[in-house]
């Protein structure tokens, strides 16, 4: 499996194919707070804004974007430097073949070579496949933030969970 897989850094080109997966989830709900459809511009603003330690990745299946992968900071505050918050998308059709853990270990790994400790997902509380995904990575619960978001007419949990690398 690995072997047809590639991971890159994301470069313009990618930036389509990126908000066109993300888009996927918005419209769907129960996977992200986000509600505003993205473009290949919005994309391109996240990038623009990245320091030297947030990362944009996509992965390749065959030459096709099937997945992303990104790294961001988790605060502006200087003391937090050594945290980051972490998130990967896959294409719906390519969902349960293990290419996202595929995708996220790497992103781990480039978190570890980064210099971060301190890794965090933010999930919403009615996601329990994503909650048991980054458990089986070895992130834990360390709380629920009780009606946090509001979307579609309701109010959502967050789970935080997190992810000490040693």
């Amino acid at each position: 499996m690995k072997s047809k897989l590639k991971i890159n850094q994301a470069i313009p080109e990618d930036y389509t194919a990126i908000a066109d997966i993300y888009n996927e989830y918005i419209r769907s709900g129960g996977a992200t707070m986000d509600e505003v459809i993205k473009t290949e511009k919005d994309i391109a603003a996240w990038v623009e804004k990245f320091n030297d330690r947030e990362r944009l990745f996509t992965l390749k299946k065959a030459d096709k974007i099937i997945g992303w992968g990104i790294i961001k900071k988790y605060s502006d505050r200087s003391g937090y430097r050594t945290t980051c918050e972490t998130a990967i998308y896959l294409t719906s059709t390519e969902k349960g073949n293990g290419y996202g853990t595929f995708l996220k270990k790497y992103v781990m790994q480039v978190c570890k070579d980064l210099g971060y400790r301190h890794l965090v997902a933010k999930i919403l509380g009615g996601n329990q496949a994503s909650i048991i995904y980054n458990q089986k990575l070895g992130y834990t619960i360390v709380g629920t933030q009780k009606e946090v978001g509001f979307r579609d007419g309701q109010w959502y949990d967050v789970v935080i969970m997190q992810y000490l690398i040693k």
